[in-house]
């Protein structure tokens, strides 16, 4: 029996350890999820405390990332582009488990399988993701979705729908979008995608026209983008807030429209619709949400407010004023793991200290950003004050504006790579 194969069958209860290789061990560190958060968690663990036992486990074969999404909608990548396998982090040590996770047992620190068979732990962190809350829009469910994309999980056929749909437009037709109240994924991303379509649309059929209804009145990096769309995309797009009956209570898809808070009817050739969210269903179901369905956690560790030995990261957990954002998942990732290891070797936890940025594309060489440092304490996660901010205004620049704009799409590239090729073991 190879090493490997034994190690694989004593990770998941199915070969008693030996005293001697379990003395070496620092302890048995789980991580559910391979997004942003998982794969950075499996990362970092295996990097910096090679002594832990390490295992990602996540159903699929591949993952394919929410940011950068937006920009197959341009045209600019394709899908293939922004979908990465787990072979790189398999290479350095990370134990791969690819099923479904059916239930997590809190209480006796294991998994169990969608096979049947159970993954014991010491710490658990967990990336699930979000879950879309089916008919928070009148109308809105699974089958609506066919017709009315939301593109806003990682999948292939949401993004790929949509941008056959918009390639399928007539000229001078429609593209609705609508926009959930928070808390939600990546706050700016609604409003990049706005660029993203409206830069495919300015292109390919310049009589096309957006609208985009919100159920908020302002939104992330907000003067930044209505800059953008009027320098850039003028007659193009429309956006319209709450407080402009921009709310949308129900669709229509048959029709392929959508009825706001007030009565007022849009119709789409495209539409759109992201919905509200959750954190995913394997969190809701070990009883790590609160009412709200998203998972309260305690800032100083990202640990589960309800369940010991479980920390709940990414988009999952509730760390307001941090962003649900790739970034934001893979800082509290890298806590996370300090934590736990210290744990488990009897030590205090590190300082709780969190890094965002976000990048978002709005044209052609033109790109804006956000960041912030934050700080988790007993009580709260706190914005640690005058640590971050967003760009400046193009007013503000001045002849500096269309270099400083390039720059920033350089940067928003250089972020990504740098983050996928470190999260998924590339480099």
């Amino acid at each position: 029996m190879t090493i490997q194969r034994r190690a694989f069958l004593a990770a998941t209860g199915l070969l008693a350890t030996p005293r001697l290789a379990r003395a070496q061990q620092a302890g048995r560190l789980v991580i559910l999820g391979g997004g942003f958060g998982g794969a950075s968690a499996a990362r970092f663990a295996r990097d910096h405390h090679p002594r832990l036992d390490v295992t990602l486990v996540e159903r699929g074969a591949r993952f394919t990332t929410c940011p950068y999404g937006n920009l197959v909608l341009a045209g600019r990548r394709d899908v293939e582009s922004i979908t990465f396998g787990y072979e790189g982090l398999a290479a350095r040590g990370v134990r791969v488990v690819r099923q479904s996770v059916a239930a997590v047992d809190a209480g006796r620190k294991r998994l169990r399988l969608a096979d049947g068979a159970e993954l014991p732990y010491d710490r658990l962190i967990m990336s699930p993701g979000i879950d879309l809350r089916w008919g928070a829009v009148e109308g809105y469910d699974e089958a609506a979705a066919a017709r009315m994309p939301h593109g806003w999980i990682p999948a292939l056929q949401q993004v790929t729908v949509l941008r056959r749909q918009m390639e399928a437009m007539p000229e001078g037709g429609v593209f609705v979008m609508t926009i959930p109240d928070n808390p939600f994924r990546c706050p700016p991303g609604p409003y990049e995608r706005i660029c993203m379509v409206a830069e495919y649309l300015k292109r390919a059929k310049p009589r096309a026209k957006l609208i985009a209804l919100d159920a908020k009145n302002g939104f992330s990096k907000q003067p930044l983008f209505q800059d953008a769309w009027r320098e850039l995309y003028p007659g193009i797009v429309e956006w319209r807030g709450a407080s402009e009956d921009g709310r949308v209570v129900r669709v229509r898809p048959a029709a392929m429209e959508v009825e706001t808070e007030f009565g007022d009817k849009v119709k789409g050739d495209v539409v759109n619709v992201i919905p509200p969210q959750m954190a995913a269903r394997v969190a809701r179901d070990a009883g790590l949400a609160d009412e709200s369905g998203w998972c309260p956690v305690k800032p100083e560790t990202m640990e589960s407010a309800r369940a010991p030995d479980i920390h709940v990261i990414g988009d999952a957990c509730i760390a307001a004023p941090m962003p649900k954002s790739g970034f934001a998942a893979s800082s509290h990732a890298k806590h996370a793991v300090a934590c736990a290891a210290a744990s488990l070797a009897g030590r205090e936890p590190p300082a709780a200290t969190y890094f965002n940025t976000c990048y978002s594309h709005v044209g052609p060489d033109y790109g804006i950003s956000i960041v912030g440092v934050y700080r988790g304490t007993p009580q709260r996660m706190e914005e640690v004050p005058g640590s971050g901010g967003i760009s400046p205004r193009t007013a503000a620049l001045g002849e500096r504006a269309a270099e400083h704009r390039r720059l920033e799409a350089l940067y928003a590239d250089g972020w990504y790579e740098s983050i996928t090729r470190e999260m998924f073991g590339i480099a």
